[in-house]
């Protein structure tokens, strides 16, 4: 009915959107997860505990804070939240979107490479020509897309920890149990340093938010903000869970933890080809829902710009050219290498995150939102 389809909107569409621009290359392949979570054994459930309260609580205040304002585009909200700081965001929220998307590319690159044995651009080429078709489509079909991405997504995060997990459960729950003990290369953690890394991985997954904000102008209530919110938390978590468990099962061994795309490493040695194409196609699937989400960012941006100074929108052919530049820069950054793209690049940009958005979000934000119930 249409009641169920509105609630639908206001309730888990924003969490659709957040989760399959976040789950992008790095996540999908599992290199985030060993970064900001595995590698610490069973510590890693902090940075757990962290990540989870993290995006609840961000997706809770920035949904309600984009009511309040009126600010549906990631400029209107910057611009309302830390006014004439928000060209700083601006750079950064662009550097971020090239960066999330060349780790995008090398993971495309390397899943083609090691699955189907194409050579690495073949993979790269066909999530830009992709991204450029669903860019130029419009809101509608990007959220169609979307929403079958996550049902596939889930779907498939479920079957893929179901393989691993199916086999190699006790060795997961020995892990566990124990507190400490680290892959090779990661210093001894403690709860307070695990709990930090979880911090940070919220930090520069900022970025992906602004990605959802197209989708609020249906939110009519702060129940609605606050339900969405936690409602993205929970869908950003579980696949981190899913994967994180299932790197447990194999916990220290470093071909896991030191590989380029873990799941290949862990799908390879529970499973057959039929697990190795499903998860080529989850990945290839949330590769280009990620450069989607943060390109059609870009473009809603650009819209109110051009708004603003009395010029047309964007035309179809436009939006498909500032979309193929975009990813020809972000493929030629992909040839780094995945590891060092998310080892370095991803935390340099957390800080920057914590910085100009989540710090202004907790203080400035909240004010005005009790500023904005205050004067009803």
């Amino acid at each position: 009915s249409s009641a169920t389809m509105r609630r639908f909107e206001q309730y888990v569409l924003p969490g659709i959107v957040f989760q399959s621009v976040l789950i992008g290359g790095a996540y999908a392949t599992g290199r985030e997860i060993v970064q900001y979570g595995a590698r610490l054994g069973a510590l890693g459930l902090y940075s757990i505990a962290a990540i989870f309260i993290g995006f609840s609580v961000m997706s809770m205040v920035a949904f309600e804070f984009a009511r309040v304002s009126g600010a549906y585009d990631y400029r209107s909200f910057v611009r309302a939240l830390i006014g004439p700081l928000w060209p700083l965001f601006d750079v950064l929220f662009v550097v971020m979107a090239v960066l999330v998307i060349a780790v995008v590319g090398a993971a495309s690159g390397d899943v083609v490479e090691n699955i189907l044995g194409l050579p690495y651009w073949v993979g790269v080429v066909a999530v830009i020509c992709l991204v450029g078709v669903l860019t130029t489509s419009g809101r509608k079909a990007i959220e169609r897309f979307k929403t079958l991405g996550s049902i596939i997504l889930y779907g498939g995060y479920v079957v893929f920890a179901g393989a691993v997990l199916s086999q190699r459960w006790p060795q997961a729950v020995a892990v566990l149990r124990g507190t400490s003990g680290t892959a090779s290369g990661a210093p001894e953690a403690t709860i307070a340093t695990a709990f930090g890394v979880g911090v940070l991985y919220v930090g520069y997954n900022l970025a992906t938010m602004p990605a959802t904000f197209f989708t609020l102008d249906r939110q009519t209530s702060r129940r609605q903000a606050v339900g969405s919110g936690l409602i993205a938390g929970c869908m950003a978590t579980v696949p981190f869970v899913l994967t994180y468990l299932a790197i447990m099962s194999f916990y220290p061994d470093a071909e896991v933890t030191g590989a380029t795309v873990p799941w290949l490493v862990m799908l390879r040695r529970v499973g057959g080809d039929a697990l190795l194409a499903g998860f080529a196609l989850v990945i290839f699937w949330t590769l280009v829902e990620t450069s989607t989400g943060m390109i059609h960012a870009i473009v809603d941006r650009l819209a109110v710009n051009l708004a603003e100074i009395g010029r047309p929108p964007m035309t179809r052919a436009q939006v498909g050219t500032l979309t193929v530049t975009v990813l020809a820069l972000a493929a030629l950054l992909s040839r780094l290498g995945l590891i060092d793209l998310v080892a370095r690049g991803y935390t340099a940009m957390a800080y920057g995150f914590l910085l100009l958005f989540a710090l202004p979000l907790l203080t400035v934000g909240v004010y005005r939102i009790q500023r904005a119930s205050a004067s009803r």
